[in-house]
């Protein structure tokens, strides 16, 4: 692995690449630290403090975590990226149900490009609307009296909130489509990575502070905790990258066709099905609803929202419950909107393809759909496993939850996934120009 790095930088063309996202990504940690004009930072760093203490976490705390802890300090990327696949996740819904959409997304790169574009626009939207909500929300901390975090509430706070949140989220998607096109990797996924990676130091230090390794009577975390600590964390690391990465084939074979003196087809191939087709996409809607009453809690001091929101705390039975249920359906959902067995058969029968002891069309889609469904079912359970693995981890070694959220949950997954796709990007530059890959043997055949 090591030799793969160093090789990394002896390519011209990867190192400039590599050099370009490592700046790019330097400049969006840069910008999480400049504050937003009008916020007093110790009343609302008090305020996220109550939040988290009094109402086990809102929908804020999501964007917080895909903004790299940017929401708690209000600075200028404070809405990150959120707006951004809000909208890329709208636009998809909107495609599969929408024809008019549908047919421009068949159209190649053109309509891709089209889309791209209605999804911009959409983060925008989403960005106004989004921080100017953010904006009466801290000046009215409905909850929590004596709190003064808006120094000079009023129209003119509002507007300058409203445009600094949305500028800053639209630099990151410009930042996010550099580094695709400059850079190495997943612009926009990259970015998301760094904010969360971003939290591991703050983690660090808080279990090192349960360890207490010079003070044995401020002791938390026994030694051998810690070893059972590490021993999960790199089983649910292997159990996500198997998952991840896994697959059903199934087998595809084409008949052949003699046009003039050319023969055509008659190759064998496969389809690639994913265990887990959703990934994140399922925790991010099922987190959403689930902290949706908090959310509202936090505006309106009702006495009915504020039993509602403390029945659904995490770490209680019904939270994990509804939770579950949550993410199992959103799986099953997502799945079903980007995966379509009856156009893959169409266009199987299209091109003479068919599945061996499968008869083409209709037959064809409804093994499609039977197997799809069925592996979808592993796929959710295992995803429901990871999400709900960071309140066990919470509740039984007694270790905050930013420790805690590194053992599964939405967090890990994108680590994972886009540690991967990003891996794999570098390992083709590498086999391009004949160096070893990060993959054992991954090496072309016949070189010397």
């Amino acid at each position: 692995m090591f030799s793969a790095l160093v090789n990394s930088f002896k390519i011209p063309d990867l190192k400039r690449r590599l050099l370009i996202t490592g700046a790019l990504i330097a400049v969006y940690r840069i910008g999480c630290y400049i504050p937003t004009p009008g916020i007093d930072g110790a009343s609302l760093a008090e305020f996220f403090n109550r939040v988290a203490k009094t109402q086990g976490g809102t929908i804020f705390g999501i964007i917080n975590m895909f903004s790299g802890g940017a929401m708690e300090k209000l600075t200028i990327f404070a809405l990150g990226i959120m707006p951004y696949i809000s909208s890329s996740i709208i636009m998809q819904l909107l495609t599969a149900v929408i024809p008019a959409l549908e047919k421009l997304a068949k159209e190649g790169k053109a309509g891709y490009e089209k889309i791209n574009q209605f999804t911009r626009y959409g983060t925008v939207a989403l960005a106004l609307i989004q921080s100017y909500f953010i904006a009466l929300w801290l000046e009215n901390p409905a909850r929590f009296e004596g709190l003064r975090i808006v120094m000079h509430p009023g129209w003119n706070f509002r507007i300058i909130t409203v445009l600094t949140l949305t500028t800053g989220t639209i630099f990151i998607m410009w930042l996010g489509e550099q580094i695709q096109e400059r850079g190495i990797g997943n612009g926009i996924s990259l970015i998301i990575t760094a904010g969360i990676i971003s939290r591991i130091p703050a983690a660090m230090h808080q279990l090192f502070v349960l360890i207490s390794p010079f003070a044995a009577a401020r002791r938390q975390i026994q030694p051998f905790t810690l070893l059972v600590m590490a021993v999960f964390l790199v089983g649910v690391v292997f159990a996500v990258i198997m998952i991840t990465q896994g697959q059903r084939k199934i087998p595809v074979q084409y008949a052949r066709r003699i046009v003039g003196r050319k023969i055509y087809g008659g190759q064998s191939t496969y389809i690639p099905l994913k265990v887990d087709t959703s990934g994140v996409i399922a925790i991010i809607f099922a987190q959403s609803i689930i902290l949706f009453p908090a959310t509202l809690a936090s505006f309106i001091p009702n006495p009915g929202f504020q039993r509602l929101a403390e029945s659904l705390i995490r770490g209680h039975v019904l939270y994990t419950f509804i939770y579950g249920l949550l993410i199992m359906f959103f799986c099953y959902f997502y799945t079903a909107i980007v995966f379509n067995p009856h156009d893959l058969s169409e266009n199987m029968k299209k091109y003479g393809g068919f599945i061996p002891g499968i008869r083409p069309g209709a037959p064809t889609a409804e093994f499609l759909d039977f197997v799809m469904t069925r592996i979808t079912l592993a796929g959710a359970v295992f995803i429901v496993f990871i999400a709900i693995f960071p309140d066990f981890i919470m509740a039984w070694l007694k270790v905050p939850y930013l420790v805690a959220s590194f053992f599964g949950g939405t967090g890990l997954l994108i680590i994972v996934g886009v540690m991967l796709d990003t891996l794999k990007q570098i390992e083709s530059h590498l086999l391009t120009h004949h160096y070893e890959g990060f993959i054992k043997g991954s090496h072309i055949k016949g070189r010397r």
